[in-house]
Formats: structure tokens, C-alpha cells, sequence
């Protein structure tokens, strides 16, 4: 370990691969250490002696639960958006070539005290079991203004320019009342809460038609997901690192972080120091470098059976928008199975939001109910960390923690941010289009 590298990577989360993976096709000479001894960090999918020790469980799994090498359970519930950025970074570096993904089959919402699939277009608005007959053809000229918008077209503005007007606003013009405007703003648009409504209205169209494209890129749903669970996605990213060139250690404690003259200069592991110009980091590794900005819990289920409000669903997405349990952000529900070699049998789903109260084992309980009978449950309750300053002076750049999204574009948003801040230039994804062909 006594050499010197250009970028030492701490950490085998998601976002930690993709730049070592990035970096390293570069020409950067790259080492990645990880405190685990299995790659993923928190974006990690475990099997069920490693879930049981993970949640310091006394008890062992049962016999009749299966083996190990059955199991593929994620710690954090995203799945990836068809259309959406992850893609491009795949396709763009390679990376698709050593997955195999499976599409999601349901996107469903939650409204008094029912679950329904997520309306997606014009055609679907007019039949939705969410909607009224009136907010119905309302929602269908919504649908159809934000297909044909453009912002550099003002023709197809109708008086809004979408990149100064609030969201609200948008609404109020077409007449969208509560029911209408909580399944496009947050299972449509994904957003977590309803600041957005305040902001302008050009980030919730372009979430929108995102949802859209991606729904018509496979049908069903807008989501696929990685067989064998979203660990696959790290370490996919960690052969493309290793076959050009990058070096990787496991099991490997960090002791210190070295610095001389204000500068890093090494990572110190027991008596070794490894030299380097540069060091990007998960924040558990860096946590004088964060603040704590939220926190989110989840709760890991194991079910003997598909959720009672479909049982044809081998996959699913829940969203309990938060003003229908009386909230102020949602619950999202991600639910998988067998199909997706993420478990022996039956089914596996994670209940998450954002932490409000004191109670958070509280919060969850509208997204349990839905699934019937639970066999195993983990509940955890993780810090939300954000980086204090951009890294520049100490060249020691910390990646953001998993946000409660139920998908991967702010980990692109991060991974794209955090290449400008270690390299000074902008990833440049532009023969993704030649590559898709």
C-alpha cells in the first residue's frame, strides 16, 4: 500500500465507483479502500448473515428462509428511472454490459385510503380511478400543454414562462385541485414535499416528461432495477475501474486522512500510508467535513406474499403523498421479489421517508400496512449528510449521503458535481447518443 496515487477513493458506494470507475478509464491512478468487505457502502445489497450482523441481530436466520447466496437485499430502496441520468452514465462508460436489468412492474399512489396506478398521460388521466370526472379533463390539458412545451419556443407558452412562474400557479390555471396536483407533483414529479410548489415550474415539467419517457421506453412503470440487487451497480463500475488500471482494497480500515501544509497528501491505514494528490470520500469517512442536514428512516421487510392491493405485482412502487397521512414529506414503498433474485422466495420491500418526529418507527406505519404479512423487519434510522465546503483547498471532496428520492438522479446530480469539483471540467456525456444507437 506504500505508493503513491494520483486519487485515493474512500468508500464503495455507488457514487464513490462511478468517479473511481470514471477516473480511472482517465488514466488516473486509482485506489479505492473500503472499511466492508463487501462492496456498496450504504447503497450495498447484503445477504441474510450479513443483514443479521449489519442490524447487530442475536438471532441467526431461520433454516426454512434459505441460503445465503439466495439473497440480495438492498440498505437504501431506488430504483432506476428508465430515461433517466444513471442510464446515460451506464451506457456512456460501458457499464451496461455487465448487468442485466428488470423492469418494475407498477407505479401506484396512495389517495383515502386506496392504492392506484399512477396516471402517465392524457389517455391514462381520463380513466384513472384517482381523478373525478371533472379533475379528470383537467388533468388531460395539463398532460397535454406539458408535452408540448418548450422554453425556448414561447408559442408553446399560453402566457407561462415555466422558468419564473411557481408551480402553483401553473395548477391554479388549470384549475388542478388537491387530489389532481398530489399525484403530479409527487408521484409524477417525485418530489419529496411541496416546497416545490413555491419554486418555478420548469424543474417539475422536466421531472414530469422524465416520468413520461421513461414509462414509454419499456411500458408498466418508468422504473428498472438490477438483478441481484443494486449492489451490482457498484461493483459493476468497479470492473471498469480494475480493468484500467484502478487498484482496490476491502476490509481495510482508514485511520487517518493526511494532510501537510493545509493539503492532503496520503490516507493512513494502521502503519501504511498511501500518497496521493487527492481523496474523495463517503461522508462517514470525513464527518468533521459534513453537516446533517435530515434523516431518513427505512424499514427492510420480508413478506410471505405480494401486497394484498395487487397480487398480480411481482414489483412495485408505492407513493403515500404527505398530506394524505397528514405528513410533511412522503412514504415511499419499493417492493420486489423472487423474479428479481433479491430473495429465496416470497417477497422483499423497504418502507422509507424522511424523519419529522422523535417517533420515527411511528412515521412508517400507513407504508407497513399495505404489505400484509411481514416475516422479518429491520428498521434504521440514517443521518442525511451534505458537504460543509467544496474540497477545493484540502483537495478532500465528501460525496453527499442517500437522500429518501425513490431513484438515482440526485446520485447523478452528486457524481456530476463532484467530478467538476476534482477535475475543473464538466462530464461530458455527449457520445451517449452514437452509444444508445
Amino acid at each position: 500500500m506504500d505508493q503513491t496515487y494520483d486519487v485515493i477513493v474512500l468508500g464503495t458506494g455507488l457514487t464513490e465507483c462511478i468517479l473511481a470507475g470514471i477516473l480511472a478509464v482517465e488514466g488516473k491512478k486509482v485506489l479505492q479502500m473500503d472499511r466492508n468487505d463487501y462492496y456498496g457502502g450504504d447503497s450495498a445489497s447484503l445477504n441474510l448473515t450479513q443483514l443479521y450482523r449489519k442490524f447487530a441481530r442475536e438471532d441467526a436466520p431461520q433454516a426454512s428462509m434459505g441460503s445465503d447466496r439466495d439473497y440480495h437485499i438492498d440498505l437504501i430502496p431506488k430504483f432506476t428511472m428508465a430515461d433517466g441520468e444513471l442510464i446515460r452514465i451506464l451506457v456512456h462508460t460501458g457499464v451496461h454490459k455487465y448487468l442485466e436489468f428488470v423492469q418494475i412492474a407498477g407505479s401506484y399512489v396512495y389517495r383515502d385510503g386506496q392504492i392506484a396506478k399512477v396516471p402517465s398521460s392524457a389517455t391514462e388521466a381520463l380513466t384513472s380511478p384517482l381523478l373525478t370526472t371533472a379533475e379528470q379533463f383537467k388533468a388531460k390539458s395539463f398532460f397535454e400543454y406539458i408535452r408540448a412545451y418548450r422554453q425556448d419556443d414561447p408559442s408553446t407558452h399560453d402566457g407561462l414562462d415555466a422558468a419564473v412562474t411557481p408551480m402553483k400557479d401553473v395548477f391554479e390555471k388549470f384549475g388542478l385541485e388537491k387530489g389532481a396536483t398530489d399525484f403530479v407533483g409527487h408521484a409524477l414529479a417525485l418530489h419529496l414535499d411541496d416546497s416545490y410548489l413555491d419554486s418555478p415550474a420548469l424543474d417539475t415539467f422536466e421531472r414530469i416528461k422524465l416520468y413520461v419517457t421513461s414509462v414509454a421506453r419499456y411500458g408498466k412503470s418508468p422504473y428498472i432495477y438490477p438483478r441481484y440487487g443494486l449492489g451490482e451497480l457498484p461493483q459493476a463500475f468497479a470492473r471498469l475501474g480494475a480493468v484500467n488500471g484502478a487498484t482496490y482494497m476491502l476490509d481495510k480500515e482508514v485511520d487517518e486522512i493526511v494532510y501537510e501544509n493545509g493539503k492532503v497528501v496520503g490516507v493512513r491505514s494502521g502503519d501504511e500510508v498511501a500518497k496521493c494528490t487527492q481523496v474523495i470520500c463517503d461522508p462517514s469517512y470525513a464527518s468533521s467535513k459534513v453537516k446533517k442536514v435530515a434523516k431518513v428512516v427505512r424499514a427492510i421487510c420480508l413478506l410471505n406474499g405480494p401486497i394484498p392491493a395487487d397480487k398480480d405485482a411481482d414489483s412495485f412502487q408505492i407513493i403515500i403523498p404527505q398530506k394524505q397521512v397528514g405528513r410533511k414529506n412522503d412514504i415511499y414503498v419499493a417492493g420486489l421479489s423472487a423474479k428479481h433474485k433479491v430473495c429465496e422466495k416470497g417477497y422483499l420491500a423497504i418502507v422509507s421517508t424522511v424523519v419529522e418526529t422523535d417517533t420515527p418507527k411511528d412515521e412508517i406505519e400507513p407504508g407497513l400496512k399495505l404489505l400484509g404479512d411481514i416475516v422479518e423487519k429491520f428498521v434504521d434510522v440514517a443521518d442525511v449528510c451534505v458537504p460543509i465546503t467544496d474540497g477545493a483547498q484540502e483537495q478532500v471532496f465528501v460525496s453527499k449521503s442517500y437522500d429518501a428520492t425513490s431513484h438515482f438522479e440526485s446520485v447523478c446530480d452528486d457524481v456530476k458535481d463532484l467530478y467538476k469539483r476534482v477535475t475543473g471540467r464538466v462530464l461530458d456525456l455527449s457520445k451517449r447518443e452514437a452509444q444508445e444507437e
